[in-house]
């Protein structure tokens, strides 16, 4: 998707100044848009974003414009694509998909405000000195993904009762992976589950990699939360459908695309309370008074039609539970 695109979703055309004018006179606040997504997977969270600025009272092309930086889920784009922004001189950098990105930002800047959006402990990661008080240029709101990983393998087991083995595809990569791995071997001990772990960094690997666990016998498939796997669930999910695998991810655009289920984060809430956070620096705020905040929302989303190409029988109390079922 074209960033003129993202504009006009964000409140409507920008005005297009050339670079060197805006870094040396800007005559608006630019906030810089880092992503270790994909700019087409995260259309809904750049809409929940632009409505908490409104609610802040920013509307881009108004009173407040923007540079998007999209890693597409090459992480190694993101130091580049920080001090490029931090070139620019803008105002805040917003910082998404995961920890990646607002550590990069970090690491490029001491001084402009910072705003993750997404990551699990960020005191961990060195990026607050603690929830309540973060000190420092940044602040943000968490995703949780990572602690939601043993509810994500509940329902996965409830959806396949009788199968007492679990596929897990990660990507060790990810600064979050051992984490996830922590939490889902946790959880699988508790239920008495059987784990096969598979490891992808590329697209490449994504076939090999299933058709190694489809002959292991996994009755379940667990995909773990990471940006890339997101920014390619187009190519992901036809393979699982391949290997009539159950699968569950973490985020809705997955089950949207076709995935059988997720549960976790609405990626819209997350990034609308960013952009509250947001307009609430511009207006002179500082990220160090500003406590790191949690989504107040999470969604068990599930594709009935998916479900039915895989001869699976929805149990009841899941479709009861079920925030969204698409059919």
């Amino acid at each position: 998707m074209r960033r003129r695109q993202f504009l006009g979703m964000l409140g409507g055309a920008a005005a297009m100044w050339p670079v060197g004018g805006r870094a040396q006179q800007p005559a608006m606040p630019v906030v810089g848009f880092l992503n270790a997504r994909s700019a087409a997977e995260t259309q809904g969270s750049v809409a929940g974003f632009a409505k908490g600025l409104r609610e802040a009272g920013f509307v881009e092309g108004r009173n407040v414009a923007f540079e998007f930086r999209w890693a597409d889920g090459h992480y190694d784009r993101l130091p580049a694509f920080a001090a490029d922004l931090v070139r620019r001189r803008v105002a805040v950098i917003a910082a998404g998909g995961g920890p990646v990105s607002a550590l990069a930002a970090k690491k490029a800047t001491s001084t402009i405000p910072i705003v993750f959006m997404g990551g699990s402990d960020p005191v961990a990661n060195g990026l607050v000195a603690s929830f309540s008080r973060p000190g420092g240029n940044v602040t943000g709101v968490l995703n949780v993904a990572s602690q939601l990983t043993a509810k994500r393998l509940e329902i996965l087991h409830e959806l396949t009762p009788a199968g007492r083995s679990v596929a897990v595809l990660r990507n060790p990569g990810y600064p979050e992976a051992n984490l996830q791995m922590q939490e889902i071997e946790s959880a699988a001990a508790r239920m008495g589950l059987k784990l096969h772990i598979a490891s992808a960094r590329s697209e490449s690997e994504f076939e090999p990699v299933l058709a190694e666990l489809f002959k292991q016998g996994a009755d379940a498939l667990f995909v773990a939360n990471d940006p890339y796997f997101a920014a390619q669930r187009a190519k992901l999910i036809p393979l699982v459908a391949r290997y009539r695998i159950p699968a569950i991810y973490s985020q809705r655009e997955y089950v949207e695309a076709g995935g059988l289920m997720s549960y976790g984060t609405n990626f819209a809430d997350l990034y609308q309370q960013a952009g509250v956070y947001i307009g609430r620096i511009l207006k002179g705020e500082k990220p160090a008074d500003l406590p790191v905040t949690q989504p107040t929302r999470f969604e068990l989303v599930i594709n009935r039609k998916t479900a039915t190409a895989l001869g699976l029988e929805l149990p009841a109390k899941l479709l009861a539970l079920a925030d969204d079922v698409i059919d």
